[in-house]
């Protein structure tokens, strides 16, 4: 029984949206599982997808908070 667990940061994808809409989550849920069952054969009804959606301010990345490694980035091109 595979068990996945994404974490995501809570953003949205578009502007005016505060976190991964309902549909993206089902997809990736889908895609998951799907991905599972084709490499491993792992029946789809038999996995579990945990979507974690984490606050910006709680993602590192590059020994920064999130949001300042990306105004980093930004800058440098």
């Amino acid at each position: 029984m595979p068990i996945v667990t994404i974490q995501i940061t809570k953003e949205g994808t578009t502007p005016g949206a505060e976190a991964a809409t309902a549909e993206e989550k089902a997809a990736l849920i889908k895609g998951v599982s799907q991905l599972l069952l084709d490499v491993l054969h792992k029946p789809m009804e038999a996995t579990f997808v945990v979507i974690d959606e984490v606050e910006t301010e709680n993602w590192g990345w590059g020994g920064l908070p999130v949001e300042q490694f990306r105004a980093q980035r930004r800058n440098a091109q």
